[in-house]
């Protein structure tokens, strides 16, 4: 350890051969996987000025590494061999992805670690726990720390989400106790659920699980930045619809109330050109074709009337322009991140709710327009080819807009 503080408080470049080896030598060399655990403890102890010092020296070290190949990742299986568990290499991961622009070589060893992760994090090892109010307290206190869909901001609107008329599920790898890695909040409902307000509030009664035929997902957080990219959440859904069937045989649909977090900065880039193909009738057209701000300025019409009195026209406005968004591609995937991800499982488009969300979040990022993803079981192959044609399906109730 004295070797390695002498180390780090001085000039990397000068000493890049201390810390070759890490990479060079036999996985079984004890010199080396000492100063691995050693190298490891003082990261995860770091602040970020010595983290990015730190991932800069190994980037130089490893700039000469030939032939690569195996050498650049024996790094990372050394660390993975000296660490108790995987936090350190998803930490890793998670500040490479942070400078690796900023760091010459840190984009060759986020890859190369990118890979392995994507190999120990194989969903096969993975997991699928309940959360309920009876789970520890430190793993309760990380749904609020992660919760990226819909803030949790007390321990009542917690105790709500995880009550017994609702359900919570997680994936956890072996190696990261208490850490979940994902996680899925579900709620019950008589039919498809189009407000998220009511969905969140303590004191709107609840269905019961045992009764109700529809299942919604309204909330799915990845927990862990340094696993960006490393997909499991079409697999935690599936698991999780499995699961339920098994408890509650009366459910016969699944469906999400979902976000949709790139509409108003979408809209917000419409010139008037643009907005005149997309607004159907003649009343809406308010912008000069050649308004750079047409956009902006529907979108700031959305958001007033999402929260006042809304007409009609500018409700089926707002909805049609939500769909054309949704249904946007680029380079064969949708554009919106959360239509990406589920449209990308095999849901379809089913519903688009007006003032879902009127949340300041929800009114920032959408207008306050949510959608429904249904997940129809038995059309999921059909659906994918369906996108794989750059034509995401549509129910059928959505031909009006």
């Amino acid at each position: 350890m004295a070797r390695l503080g002498r180390w780090l408080e001085r000039d990397h470049s000068a000493d890049i051969a201390e810390i070759r080896p890490l990479f060079t030598a036999r996985l079984t060399d004890v010199a080396s996987n000492r100063f691995a655990r050693q190298w490891g403890e003082r990261y995860l102890a770091g602040d970020g000025d010595l983290r990015r010092s730190m991932l800069a020296g190994l980037a130089q070290a490893s700039a000469e590494l030939e032939p690569r190949g195996e050498l650049g990742l024996r790094l990372f299986r050394r660390l993975y061999a000296q660490a108790d568990n995987l936090r350190l290499l998803v930490d890793l991961r998670a500040d490479m992805l942070r400078w690796r622009n900023q760091v010459a070589g840190l984009a060759t060893l986020e890859g190369e670690l990118g890979s392995l992760l994507s190999s120990w994090f194989d969903v096969g090892m993975l997991e699928l726990q309940p959360i309920t109010w009876d789970s520890p307290a430190s793993l309760l206190e990380k749904l609020i720390q992660f919760e990226a869909v819909h803030e949790i901001r007390s321990w009542e609107e917690l105790k709500h989400r995880v009550a017994a008329d609702r359900r919570c599920y997680a994936f956890f790898h072996p190696r990261m106790r208490g850490v979940p890695l994902i996680f899925v909040e579900v709620a019950f409902a008589a039919d498809m659920a189009g407000d998220v307000q009511v969905l969140l509030d303590p004191q709107v009664p609840a269905d019961s699980p045992h009764d109700a035929r529809w299942a919604i997902f309204y909330s799915i957080s990845n927990t862990q930045p340094g696993l960006r990219g490393i997909s499991f959440g079409n697999f935690l859904l599936k698991r999780v619809v499995d699961e339920l069937l098994r408890e509650l045989p009366k459910l016969k649909s699944f469906a999400t109330l979902s976000p949709i977090p790139g509409f108003v900065n979408w809209l917000s880039r419409q010139d008037g050109q643009a907005m005149q193909s997309l607004l159907h009738e003649k009343s809406d057209r308010l912008e000069a074709l050649d308004d750079a701000e047409a956009g902006k300025k529907w979108v700031e019409r959305l958001q007033a009337a999402a929260v006042g009195e809304a007409s009609d026209t500018i409700r089926r406005t707002g909805l049609r322009m939500a769909l054309h968004y949704l249904k946007a591609m680029k380079d064969g995937h949708p554009l919106d991140p959360v239509a990406r991800f589920h449209l990308g499982n095999g849901a379809r488009i089913e519903r688009l709710n007006w003032a879902a969300d009127s949340s300041s979040k929800g009114l920032l990022q959408s207008c306050g327009v949510m959608a429904n993803y249904l997940y129809d079981l038995d059309e999921l192959d059909d659906n994918l080819a369906q996108l794989a044609a750059g034509k995401p399906r549509v129910g059928r109730n959505m031909r009006w807009l």
